[in-house]
Formats: structure tokens, C-alpha cells, sequence
């Protein structure tokens, strides 16, 4: 199809308005040339769709840190398969993911939604999952380009780095998945690079983007990133998004008219649109790109297959685990995170599966004999009034009047995309929780509200708030992802019922609903304060009568996040304290960390094995239970390093001064830079172990005279030296052999993963590539001098076999 006729059946008008969001998720229909509307989803772990309720369910996998830990990209083709039967079920053309920035500091409020901090990894398994979801003609939108590697002032921080750590670096990945998985979108970040926003960075968008690596699809706006009509459109921006009001659309038209804008810059603008409905089979008369989709995908099998696979066994002491149902005694599952599993992380994570497994449910269902107490809560906010309250919600107009009302199971309402059935938007003023509550106990009742805008809180009677709430900060959305909560106490008789009332006129909702809704509030409770100490000794008691304690810790929502960065690694409310009494109670002790990020664990050495599970997604505790009875074996390695200590890390700067955030640190990120240093992190990346050994036997390399972008490849031999079958994640790393300031002492070069059965060997083939030996010099990329080894092994700290390039030995 000649997309440029199409072009010059349009005018100018209708163009304009072909490159801006026309409401939240999509872009608007033309019939005249046959183009239907294209919808876009949030969809990192599951295909949201354009309606955030329980009611529109989504498969939910586990974190991309988790997919990351599989080592593993035909895992991730797999899942990004899984995502577009997800999409098309839901009616959507583009999926808003996968986030490749990198774990520059463990700190990154956004790092459970990354993959690594390294560039290679990263790169690859992006590129997998790239792959997999425009296998089922979905398109990706590959994010956030480029440094947007920190939650803090991500609106308008300017970060700034030099060109050899932007190339080496952060924008690695986007490079390799644009040549291997060749994306049909690309989403431009919020903040700006050395100086110009990135919606309107021309050199990097234009330059290095199209015209130096050859992309040819869309770039679409992160939401409300688009600052200015003329230097955006002319800087290489696409898409203009969310809608109805965006810099695109009537300015952009009124640019093009002014001269501002040359008419065939936006010509190529549109053009790049239609591609991309052509390729998604939205434009009548044009083949798309896949016209056979893959065979369908059981996506609550593959939930739990990848989640099993992720976790990563740290240690394992006296091989505990894993653990034989019929012998194994009395289980002593602890831990608030536990009962109530984080499942993933939030903002552009959130889905709604149909079912959760949490860790507990899953143990009981695989284990006969488990018992459980809550030991510790991490939550540092209260949970929604639920228990023993009858509440519904009530839609109200500007004079108080009620619109519509309908019952809620707890006090939270979540209006995000679509209001409720029998709910006219534009008629809501104001929102309210209201019901009555039937105490358990006599005494200090907790209430809490968290909202923004104008807020009133009533309970019995009594109007405890009634006030505005407004966000601080230069980042709408860091407001909304990370509210504050008001709390308030009030003693109340057991069994005596009270009204309670919180009702809310969010921000913007003064003249009422005329973007897309967008309303969340919650109304949360506690009662008498149990007291934690005894929380904890309940717990103690549990486990020195059980055979085996399984401790789940974890972070919560207000300690792990999009919208804002981290301050420490130390797990939060006291759950290291849970860990340590429980350890002392019991020597078989099994902590499960539930966590999308690096945390502390100053109990590590003193419990029998530590099983990392990251944000697990549906099938949690399905996934755990198969992991501890060894139906499964822990297949993850640590796709980033993790301190001890928060202040161990090697980068901890995420807060921009006078408006700018300076990559000091170059091209040493990660385990770059913990090799520099004189402290050892926890474990290091790459780390992992199974429940099987693995001896290495033999390395070869060959050069690669035919394919220039190509070094060599690598065979390793291998054998499953224990007693069970195993996977083995066989990594590749390039050193100089001499040493060189200026470079990492070593870095990954490639990786591969092989399956035995008990001592029998198997063979990984690693191809390297030839950019593993290059550095960014003088505006290009350049051979590094001097000679280079191939290390083999478990991690960049465990090399079992080397290879010297330049003389072709071998050494154990």
C-alpha cells in the first residue's frame, strides 16, 4: 500500500490529529482512508487494557527483574506471546513496554520494572520479549528512551552523561533490541539529556535513533511529556499522548500553517502512524505484518513456569531444600507477606488477575502439616476498612445530590480509564465511602484517608478533616503513585455501630471529569493496636514447635514504587527482627524475600537457605510450593548485584541538584564498579545456585571470520556433578589482560543455559559479540588495545575456565 497517497487524501487538520492521543489510551479513526482507532495498554507483566478495575482481568506475570533472573530470551519470546493474546483479547494494538533502562543504583524507585544493570542482558532478553509480543502482530513501545533510570524530579530532570557512557551504557540495550528484535515503537522519557527533553532531543531521536541504528516505526510521548508543539514535532516525537488536549493536534496544525512547522515534517510524522496500523492490521488495504498468530498459551502455566524459574536460590545450607512433602513435619509459614503476597509493583505495572495464590495458600495446598502467624506486618499504611463494615460508594453532583451509588467490598475505590456503570462523569463533582462500622474491640480505633483534593472525614458523627490535600512536588504523577496518609484516632465501644463517612473532590474535578477519569481514594482502619512484641513471640512459638519455618518478608507499596526512588534497602515495620527471633528459635529456617528489588538482609548468614522470589505475579505461591518440594528447581541467577548495606553501593546519587542529576560514576555501574572497590556485596551478579552441582570441564573459542559484528563463539563443557537434574546458566564474561583504568575489570560478553541429567555433560554454544571488545572513542566505535581473556563460569565472581583470545590457551 502506498501510505503516501493515503497521506494526500488528508488535510491538515485531520493529520494533526492523526499524531495526538484523542483520550487516554488511543488515537483517533479516519474512514475516509479506512484507519480504525488504535488503543495502547500499560503492559509490562499483563495487558491492562484501557479499563484499571478487577472487573476487566489481565494474566499477571512475574516483575521484569524476575524474567530478567531466567537468564533466558526464548522465555521471554514466550511471554511476549503470551501478551499479545492477552492484547488482542483486550482489543489492543500496542503494548506500552518492555522498560529497558538499567539498575544504575539499587535505590531506583522504577527498578523492579527493569531487567538488569546490565546492558547485554538487559538488551537480550528485551529483545526477546520484543520479539514475542510482534510475533502475535502487537506492537511494543521499547522505554523510557533514554537515562530514565530514577523516579526523582523524572519529570524535568536533566541527566547528564557523557557520550561514551550513553553508548557503552544506557543506550546499549535500546540498540541491540532495535537491530535484533527491530520494534515498531519506541517511547520517549520524561527527562531531559544533557540538556534537551527528551521528546524533542533531536541527535538522539532522529540521529542516533533513525538514522545511525535504522528504526523505523513510532516514538510516542511518555504520558504528558510533550512540553512544546514546534521542537517536538521537529526533534523526531511521533505521538503526543494521553489526549484530548495534548501540544499536538489544533497547535500542530496551527504550526504547520504558521511556517513553523515544515507540512512534510508532519507528513513523515503520519506516515509513521499508518505503518504502524498497517502492521497491527488496523488500515483496510494493507496486509499486516502477521497474518497467522502462534498456537494459544496457557497463561496461568506460564505465570508459574517463569516465576519458578526466577527465583534465586542465594544459599542453601545442609541442602535443606528442597523439602519432601511426606517427611517434612510441621510447617511454620510467618510473615504478613505471607498471607498477603506482592504480586507486582505499581503504576504502570498494575493489572487485576482473576486469581492470586499467595505463599501461604500454595504451601497449604502442597504441604500437609502448616500452620501460620503473622509475626511482622511491613504494611506503613493502613490497610482499607473492610472487616465488619457494610460501605458503598456514592457518585455526587456540585449541590451534594447523588448521582449514582453502588456497594463496595472495602474502602478503596479505583476509578481509572472508565467510571462505573449508570456513572455520567461529567456530572461528578465528589466522591464518598460511607457506611457503618461495628468495632471488634473496645478502644483506640485508627481511621485514615489517602487522597487528593478537597477531603472530608466524618466517623460517628464527628468531622475529623475536612480540608484540601494538595501534592507536592513538580511530577503529577509522583503525587498520585505516592500519596500521603492522614490518620486519626478515635476511641469507639465494641459492637456499638457508627457511621463513617469520607468523601473527596479530587484534584481537577472541580468542573468536572472532561480528560479521562482518573479517581482513587481510600478510607483504612486498624483497631486496638495488638502489640507488635507480642506479634513477634507468637511467632517465635510457632516455630520452635514446627520441623521447618518459612519467614516471607518483603517491601510494601510505600516502600517500592513508580514515582519516587528509594532511601534505604532495609526492609520495612520489623521484619528483620521476625527473622532473626525466628532463626534463633528454629535452625531450619527458610526466609522467602519478596521483594522486585535489592534489600538488606543482615540474617542472611544465619538462616538455612534465602530464596529470592521478587514481585512473583499470579501464581506466587503455586510457583513457591513447587520451588520448596522440588517439583521445580530454582532456575534464576541475579541479573544485579546485591549490597549488604545500603551505603555499600557504589551509586546512590538519585537526587538531582539545581535541577540536574550527573552521571559521575561513566561506564561503572553495577558489578563495574563493585569490582573496583574494597567492599564485597552480598552477592554478586550472575549468582545463583540449584539443587544440583556443576563441574567445568572444557572451553573452547573460535573466531568468526564471516559475520564482522561477531567475535566468536564460545563451547563449554559441563557436567551435572550432584544427584538431580539441573539447568545451569553458563555466563561469558570479556576481561583485558592487562589491567586498564578506564575499563570495567571484566564485563559480560554472552550467556547460555543447558540442561543435564545427573552426571551426564552438556554443551553451551555463546556466541560473542564483537562490540564486547569495543569501546566509544573518538566519536565511533573503536577496537580496545591490548589482549583479552574469555572467563567462563556461575557469576562474574565464580569463572571456572579461561580463554586467552590472543594466544588460544586454556586455563582452570
Amino acid at each position: 500500500m502506498d501510505l503516501d497517497e493515503l497521506i494526500k487524501r488528508l488535510d491538515l487538520d485531520t493529520k494533526a490529529g492523526l499524531v495526538a492521543g484523542q483520550d487516554r489510551w488511543s488515537l483517533p479513526a479516519t474512514a475516509r482512508i479506512g484507519l480504525a482507532s488504535l488503543v495502547m495498554s500499560d503492559g509490562p507483566i499483563g495487558v491492562r487494557g484501557t479499563r484499571q478495575t478487577p472487573d476487566d482481568p489481565s494474566v499477571a506475570l512475574p516483575s521484569p527483574t524476575a524474567l530478567a533472573a531466567c537468564w533466558d530470551p526464548e522465555l521471554a519470546r514466550a511471554v511476549g506471546r503470551l501478551l499479545a493474546q492477552e492484547a488482542r483479547r483486550k482489543g489492543v494494538h500496542v503494548l506500552l513496554a518492555p522498560t529497558v533502562n538499567l539498575h544504575r543504583t539499587p535505590l531506583g524507585g522504577r527498578h523492579f520494572e527493569c531487567y538488569s544493570e546490565d546492558p547485554l542482558l538487559t538488551g537480550l532478553v528485551g529483545a526477546g520479549y520484543v520479539s514475542g509480543v510482534q510475533d502475535g502482530g502487537v506492537a511494543t513501545t521499547v522505554k523510557h528512551f533514554v537515562a530514565n533510570d530514577s523516579e526523582t524530579q523524572r519529570y524535568t530532570v536533566d541527566v547528564q552523561a557523557d557520550e561514551r557512557t550513553l553508548r557503552e551504557l544506557y543506550l546499549a540495550p535500546f540498540e541491540i533490541i532495535v537491530k535484533q528484535a527491530k520494534p515498531w515503537g519506541v517511547m520517549a522519557a520524561y527527562n531531559s539529556v544533557n540538556g534537551a527533553t527528551m521528546t524533542e532531543h533531536g541527535p538522539l531521536q532522529n540521529g542516533i535513533l533513525r538514522d545511525e541504528w535504522g528504526f523505523d516505526g513510532f516514538i510516542v510521548s511518555d504520558w504528558t511529556a510533550t512540553r512544546h508543539t514546534e521542537r517536538a514535532a521537529k526533534g523526531g516525537l511521533d505521538v503526543a499522548m494521553p489526549g484530548p488536549i495534548t501540544p499536538f493536534g489544533p497547535d500542530l496544525a496551527a504550526a504547520v500553517r504558521d511556517g513553523r512547522v515544515p507540512e512534510d515534517v508532519l507528513d513523515a510524522m503520519v506516515r509513521r502512524v499508518l505503518l504502524l496500523a498497517a502492521r497491527v492490521g488496523i488500515l483496510d488495504g494493507a496486509e499486516p505484518a502477521v497474518t497467522t498468530v502462534p498456537e494459544p498459551i496457557d497463561g496461568g502455566a506460564l505465570a508459574r513456569e517463569v516465576a519458578a524459574r526466577s527465583f534465586v536460590l542465594l544459599h542453601n545450607k545442609a541442602d535443606l531444600l528442597p523439602l519432601d512433602a511426606t517427611k517434612a513435619g510441621m510447617l511454620a509459614v510467618l510473615g504478613g507477606a505471607a498471607k498477603d503476597a506482592r504480586i507486582l509493583g505499581g503504576g504502570s505495572a498494575v493489572v487485576f488477575p482473576e486469581e492470586v495464590i499467595s505463599p501461604l495458600d500454595g504451601l497449604r495446598r502442597a504441604f500437609p502439616n502448616v500452620t501460620y502467624e503473622l509475626g511482622a506486618d511491613p504494611r506503613t499504611q493502613l490497610p482499607p476498612l473492610g472487616d465488619n463494615a457494610d460501605l458503598r460508594w456514592r457518585a455526587l453532583d456540585a449541590d451534594g445530590g447523588e448521582v449514582a451509588t453502588g456497594p463496595l467490598e472495602n474502602g478503596q475505590i479505583r476509578w481509572i480509564g472508565e467510571a462505573p456503570a449508570g456513572v455520567d462523569p461529567k456530572r461528578v463533582r465528589s466522591v464518598e465511602i460511607a457506611g457503618r462500622f461495628t468495632p471488634f474491640e473496645t478502644g483506640r480505633q485508627t481511621f485514615s484517608f489517602i487522597g487528593l483534593g478537597q477531603a472530608r472525614l466524618e466517623i460517628g458523627g464527628t468531622v475529623l478533616f475536612e480540608q484540601s490535600t494538595m501534592p507536592s512536588g513538580d511530577d503529577p504523577f509522583t503525587a498520585i503513585l505516592n500519596p500521603r496518609e492522614e490518620r486519626f484516632d478515635v476511641d469507639l465501644p465494641a459492637g456499638q455501630p457508627v457511621e463513617v463517612s469520607f468523601r473527596l473532590t479530587p484534584l481537577g474535578l472541580e468542573r468536572g471529569i472532561n480528560k479521562y477519569v482518573w479517581i482513587a481514594l481510600t478510607l483504612g482502619h486498624s483497631g486496638p493496636e495488638s502489640d507488635p512484641e507480642r506479634r513477634i513471640e507468637k511467632a517465635v512459638a510457632a516455630a520452635k514447635n514446627a520441623d521447618v519455618a518459612v519467614v516471607v518478608v518483603g517491601t510494601t507499596d510505600q516502600s517500592e514504587s513508580e514515582g519516587f526512588d528509594r532511601t534505604t534497602l532495609a526492609l520495612p515495620g520489623p521484619q528483620d527482627e521476625l527473622v532473626r527471633r525466628v532463626a534463633e528459635a528454629n535452625p531450619r529456617t527458610i526466609v522467602v524475600v519478596n521483594a522486585g528489588s535489592p534489600v538488606e538482609m543482615p540474617w542472611a548468614d544465619d538462616v538455612a537457605a534465602v530464596l529470592l522470589t521478587w514481585f512473583p505475579g499470579q501464581a506466587a505461591g503455586a510457583a513457591l510450593a513447587d520451588v520448596l518440594n522440588g517439583t521445580t528447581e530454582p532456575g534464576g541467577r541475579l541479573p544485579t548485584t546485591w549490597p549488604k548495606r545500603t551505603e555499600d553501593a557504589p551509586v546512590l546519587n538519585v537526587t538531582p541538584t539545581d535541577g540536574t542529576l550527573r552521571y559521575e560514576e561513566g561506564v561503572f555501574i553495577g558489578y563495574r564498579a563493585w569490582q573496583r572497590g574494597d567492599t564485597e556485596p552480598a552477592y554478586w551478579f550472575g549468582h545463583g545456585i540449584g539443587y544440583t552441582d556443576w563441574a567445568y570441564e572444557s572451553v573452547e573459542f573460535a573466531p568468526s571470520d564471516e559475520d564482522p559484528d561477531i567475535l566468536g563463539t564460545a563451547t563449554v563443557v559441563v557436567r551435572n556433578a550432584g544427584k538431580r537434574p539441573g539447568r545451569e546458566v553458563v555466563q561469558a564474561y570479556l576481561a583485558p589482560t592487562e589491567p586498564d583504568s578506564e575499563r570495567p575489570h571484566r564485563w559480560l560478553a554472552g550467556f547460555a543455559s543447558v540442561t543435564a541429567e545427573p552426571g551426564r555433560t552438556a554443551t553451551a554454544v555463546i556466541t560473542v559479540p564483537r562490540r564486547s571488545r569495543q569501546v566509544w572513542r573518538d566519536g565511533g566505535w573503536r577496537d580496545a588495545a591490548g589482549g583479552h581473556r574469555l572467563e567462563v563460569g556461575r557469576s562474574v565472581a565464580d569463572r571456572r575456565l579461561t580463554v586467552d583470545l590472543s594466544a588460544g590457551t586454556v586455563a582452570g
